[in-house]
């Protein structure tokens, strides 16, 4: 069950469901709308590898805005921080986002419970597009969960993204043993 924007600010007066900064104007029907944070990052080397530490270079998006190029990968980072501690939050592009030819993740729209950060993004784009820190990017879905947690996200011991941080993270894919 999706939860409707009742339950959602019953959740976050409960804290279930934290958002900083919180707008009442950005809560939809269904959803919250997120926004672009400041900073934007991409890979320094063409060739990634997963067994690897691939490092980023990390760009400040200006008054001016940055322009997104088609056949690169930019991480981005929500303005929003956020925590869900008994729901599962999904994270999806706006429609008018989409209609500019931009995605804003690859494969990593559903969090964990117990997701407690700015949430990365993994945008690319269709063409040449330029974005602005603070425009909506996104809009968060929450979903009940059946059943009693065991494995929150933020006490997994191995869990490779708790670092708080308003800067986007590169994949942690080489702490995996594989």
């Amino acid at each position: 069950m999706i939860w409707s924007d009742k339950k959602i600010l019953a959740a976050m007066e409960c804290g279930e469901i934290v958002i900083r900064p919180f707008d009442r104007a950005n809560l939809g029907t269904n959803s919250y709308d997120v926004h672009l944070g400041k900073y934007l990052a991409r890979y320094k080397d063409h060739i990634l590898d997963s067994r690897k530490h691939n490092t980023i270079e990390e760009m400040e998006i200006g008054e001016e805005g940055y322009v997104l190029h088609p056949n690169t990968l930019y991480l981005g980072v929500t303005l929003e921080y956020t925590e869900t501690h008994s729901c599962v939050p999904f994270l999806e592009g706006k429609s008018s986002v989409g209609r500019l030819g931009i995605d804003i993740h690859a494969t990593a729209g559903k969090g964990d419970v117990g997701f407690c950060n700015h949430w990365t993004l993994e945008i690319s784009c269709t063409h040449p597009v330029r974005v602005y820190a603070g425009m909506p990017i996104g809009q968060l879905i929450y979903f009940a969960v059946e059943g009693d947690i065991e494995n929150y996200y933020n006490q997994k011991p191995g869990a490779k993204y708790n670092a708080v941080s308003n800067r986007p993270m590169e994949s942690m894919m080489w702490k995996n043993h594989f």
